[in-house]
Parts: C-alpha cells; structure tokens; sequence
C-alpha cells in the first residue's frame, strides 16, 4: 500500500439484503440439514467477497482458500455502473460494476452493497481528484 493511500470504506455483500427471499428460505429450512449447508456456504461466499475503496484505487478481493484480487486505480476508470432491482433499491443494497481504460469489460463487478449511491459518489469524487 502507497504511503499516501487512505482506506475510505470497506463492505462486504450484504446477505439479507440482497437476497431476502433466499435467506428466508434457508432459515426456513436450516430443521433440515440442507437448509445449514445452505446458509453456511452462501455466508462463507458473503464474507470472503470485500471491495476496499481508497483514495488511490478500488479493490475487490474474493475468496479465502483460493483468491482473487482485483484493483483499479482510480487515474484509469473509465466507468462505474451503478445497477439496483426494485427489491434492492427498496432495501437499499446495489451491483457496482467498474471498468478501466485498460479493459474492454466489468473489471470489478460485486452485487449486495449496501448504500451503493454512496459507495459511486466517493469513487467519483476520487476519480476526479485523481485526473487533475
């Protein structure tokens, strides 16, 4: 990490939120053994999911036995999708998907985000900071 660099915000995807339906039904079912599994799996997949936002870069690291990480300096952004269905804005979570000069697709792409309006007005604040 740059000696200048600043952690802003770091989340994890939400799994209530996100997918309120599914949640419920694997409490629903957690009586039945399938139900744990269920919920045990997509709790661990939620966990091991954080986006970082700095005031250089955003960075997406997935996974605990196996990772992935990846970082998009804020200099190179070219895009940021902000994406809700009805059900998410009433919740208030959100897909953010960025992309860099560098790439021809989504680069970061994470779904249940709290407050993702947020989450796209800090990346654009330091967006612009960052190409004066």
């Amino acid at each position: 990490m740059p000696e200048n660099e600043e952690t802003l915000y770091v989340a994890s995807p939400s799994m209530f939120r996100n997918h309120p339906i599914g949640f419920a039904l694997s409490v629903i079912l957690c009586p039945a053994v399938i139900g744990i599994v269920i919920f045990v799996i997509w709790y661990l997949r939620a966990r091991s999911t954080e986006l970082t936002v700095t005031n250089l870069r955003t960075r997406l690291h997935q996974g605990w036995l196996s990772r992935s990480i990846t970082e998009v300096w804020h200099r190179d952004i070219r895009n940021v999708q902000l994406t809700q269905t009805f059900a998410q804005r009433v919740l208030g979570t959100g897909r953010i998907g960025i992309s860099s000069s560098g790439q021809a697709g989504i680069e970061i792409d994470v779904s249940g985000l709290r407050d993702p309006d947020d989450i796209k007005k800090l990346i654009d604040k330091y967006r612009a900071a960052a190409k004066k």
